[in-house]
């Protein structure tokens, strides 16, 4: 190992860099572990938004059952090697979804 600081990546911005210098090798590990862990994590939400806007379908709301509000969308969820359709609105903050069928793979 040498003796001489690492460089920085050049993506980093100055004052990121300046603040992680003045934090201690314990602190250092805290962050590295965390910034790990958040990298992750937004990975995951990107492709989960990503898969969940391909996987919205336009369906015109003449099919809706009468407990499905006019808002609710179509998605396709993959379980188990098998596609099924599924209705989804959100309720406030949470996401509610209703079992519409399998995917025909005639289609």
């Amino acid at each position: 190992m040498s003796y001489e600081p690492p460089t920085p990546p050049s993506e980093l911005p100055t004052d990121l860099v300046n603040t992680l210098n003045g934090h201690s090798p314990d602190q250092l590990q805290h962050v590295a572990r965390y910034a790990e862990e958040l990298a992750e994590h937004k990975a995951r939400e990107a492709r989960l938004e990503e898969q969940s806007e391909d996987d919205e379908i336009d369906e015109g709301p003449d099919d809706l059952p009468d407990d499905v509000p006019s808002k609710a969308t179509i998605t396709i969820k993959e379980i188990n090697d098998n596609r099924y359709y599924y209705w989804q609105w959100r309720e406030g903050d949470k996401v509610t979804s209703k079992y519409k069928g399998p995917v025909n793979p005639d289609e």
